[in-house]
Order: structure tokens, then C-alpha cells, then sequence
């Protein structure tokens, strides 16, 4: 019986893509890059937001557990972006010697962790604006929002859709 031409006797899974783990790895790497610059471009924006607030007149007035929660944002948004360079690190650190599956499973680690982080970021900065303008418990509304908004959008759906996928994939 012949070969099927469109699988790679190199390929290490059969999946419907024609390519050596080689070039899986570049592939991967390539959308970890690329989500890499998504949330950077996020991250960037926020912090440069929490840094101008703090040469503001009105930060004068904050009182010292916002001051502490500014500060703390400060440090997360920092964290962030140490995160989310840590795989364009990596990668310049073992460059041509033959560990892109690693640094790309190394990727995928980074940005979950940057994403959690990211999320963190989100909320606090949100919370922290909703408390220092309106105050009281719209700084608690804020949190429980955008957090049920963001495990609903980065934790439950795509769950779902694995489940659905998986239950396709087992049902051919």
C-alpha cells in the first residue's frame, strides 16, 4: 500500500499538518511570538498609564492604602513585562543550539504566567481607578466583574471548546 503523501514519516504526530517536529517547533515558537507582542502591547499600555498617574497633582491626595495598591500595581506591572520577555531571553540566550522545543514549551509556561499576571494587572488597575473616583464598593463591583469576565473569557470557554473538540476528535 502506498504512503499517504501528505504525512511526514519525520513528523512525530499525525495531525493533519505535514511537518517535521522541527518544524513544528519554528510554528509554534512563531505563535508564541506573536502572542508575546499582543499582550506586551497590552501590558505596555498599562503601565505607562500607572506610571503618569504618580506625577499627577490629584495623587498627592491618595490616601496611604492606595498609595500601597498603586505601588503594588507598579511592581505587577513590572512583573508583567519580566514575564513576558522571559522567552525572548531564553531564546537569546540558547540561539542555534538545538532547544527550540524547549524554549517553546518554556513559551507556553511564560505567557500562561504572563496572562495571569496580566490578569491581575487588569483588575487591580480598574479597582484602584473605581475606588480613588467613586470609592466605597464599586471598587469590590469592579473586581468581581472583570473577574467573572475574564474566567468566563480566558478559562471557561476555551475549556468548553476543548471538551468539544476532544469529543469531536474521539467520535471520527
Amino acid at each position: 500500500m502506498p504512503e499517504d503523501p501528505r504525512h511526514n514519516p519525520d513528523d512525530d504526530r499525525v495531525d493533519g499538518r505535514d511537518e517535521s517536529p522541527a518544524e513544528r517547533a519554528d510554528r509554534n515558537w512563531s505563535e508564541v511570538l506573536q502572542e508575546l507582542r499582543v499582550l506586551q502591547t497590552g501590558t505596555q499600555i498599562l503601565t505607562g498609564f500607572l506610571l503618569a498617574l504618580a506625577f499627577q497633582p490629584a495623587f498627592a491626595e491618595l490616601s496611604d492604602g492606595q498609595r500601597t495598591a498603586y505601588l503594588s500595581l507598579v511592581v505587577l506591572a513590572a512583573l508583567s513585562s519580566i514575564v513576558a520577555l522571559a522567552p525572548v531571553a531564553l531564546h537569546r540566550a540558547v540561539f542555534q543550539h538545538g532547544v527550540k522545543p524547549a524554549v517553546v514549551r518554556y513559551g507556553h509556561v511564560a505567557l500562561v504566567t504572563a496572562l495571569i499576571t496580566v490578569a491581575l494587572l487588569i483588575v487591580g488597575v480598574v479597582a484602584f481607578v473605581f475606588d480613588v473616583v467613586v470609592g466605597g464598593s464599586a471598587f469590590w463591583w469592579a473586581i468581581l466583574l472583570l473577574a467573572v469576565i475574564i474566567v468566563t473569557l480566558w478559562v471557561v470557554i476555551p475549556g468548553i471548546i476543548r471538551v468539544r473538540a476532544r469529543e469531536i476528535g474521539e467520535q471520527r
